[in-house]
């Protein structure tokens, strides 16, 4: 008898578009001699389809084995639909809802990093917009100039922006309260060469195997941002162009903070190689799998096809 594994993908986050073909790489790549797939759509505001047709969570859940989530940012990334799937009691891959709250909120993510040795950038963080004007004075007096400035709670560089002086870092952190960003986080800018490398559990028979380190070279005078990342503008070198000894420092400290995160099964972190040392950014706990991401790049790299991983993906939410 065939596993049902459902795939979710949509979502009510701004990054919809992308976990429309994440998920469709997921449905398009898993077995088909081994598996009964579903196509579980979730649209903008959050309701939940199958075959097209609208359902509650509850209904469509009874009927799968077990889960594969293609959603990003908001709802998929932040704990939201896994602690949905925990009351439920349905198996899926990936971290639990926990876990991906605390990666996806970038200051617990950095004060984690912190508490285990890694570099971070110095950082501002900004709760409230009526706090928007004394932390742009504040962060003036602060920091050097260019800073980054960036939601606490959205992903793939969404609101991202790299401004500089008081003006420019108000209004981009007014812009982000304006757009729906609940906290603003600006950080020092550290200026050197971009990685990122995955962390995959039980791969090859370790408890965490870590893919090749992969370097990103956005193009002349951008940084990674959405739009660079899907566009095919930027550059992915892998393996990337560091030596042995700091490409085998960032595959360990990728394990470093997928431990420290309390994550399972896989995830993805991102790095910048500076004069100073190694800085940690940030950790994706649902690393996408279009043609332009980077975790297939990487698996492919060591000879991992998209079928086997995903088969890898299920067999471990299976073996909980």
């Amino acid at each position: 008898m065939q596993t049902i594994v459902g795939v979710l993908r949509g979502g009510p986050s701004r990054e919809h578009e992308v976990s429309l073909r994440s998920g469709a790489a997921m449905l398009a790549n898993l077995p088909e001699e081994r598996y009964s797939v579903r196509d579980i759509y979730i649209d903008r505001e959050g309701n939940w389809h199958d075959r097209g047709r609208p359902i509650e969570p509850s209904k469509v859940l009874r009927q799968i084995d077990v889960v594969l989530i293609g959603l990003h940012g908001e709802y998929g990334e932040d704990g939201e639909v896994q602690k949905l799937l925990e009351r439920f009691g349905v198996p899926y891959a990936g971290s639990d809802s926990f876990g991906s709250y605390l990666a996806m909120h970038k200051v617990m993510a950095s004060t984690r990093a912190r508490e285990a040795g890694l570099l971070t950038p110095e950082f501002h963080y900004i709760e409230k917009r009526r706090d928007a004007i004394e932390a742009a004075k504040e962060i003036i007096r602060s920091f050097h100039q260019p800073v980054v400035v960036k939601p606490v709670g959205w992903g793939s560089s969404v609101g991202v922006s790299i401004v500089g002086g008081y003006a420019p870092v108000l209004s981009a952190v007014e812009k982000l309260f304006n757009d729906g960003a609940n906290n603003v986080l600006v950080e020092e800018y550290i200026r050197g060469q971009e990685a990122t490398v995955g962390v995959v559990e039980g791969l090859r028979g370790e408890v965490h195997y870590t893919l090749p380190v992969i370097e990103i070279v956005p193009p002349e005078g951008d940084f990674y941002s959405y739009n660079s990342k899907y566009s095919g503008t930027t550059r992915h070198v892998c393996p990337g162009n560091f030596s042995r000894v700091v490409r085998e420092d960032i595959q360990r400290l990728a394990k470093v903070m997928h431990r420290s995160l309390g994550l399972r099964h896989y995830s993805q972190s991102d790095f910048i190689v500076a004069p100073k040392g190694i800085y940690y950014l940030e950790t994706n706990t649902l690393p996408g799998l279009t043609t332009e991401s980077l975790l297939p790049k990487a698996l492919s790299n060591v000879g991992v096809s998209l079928p086997d991983f995903l088969t890898h993906l299920v067999n471990l939410a299976l073996s909980r």
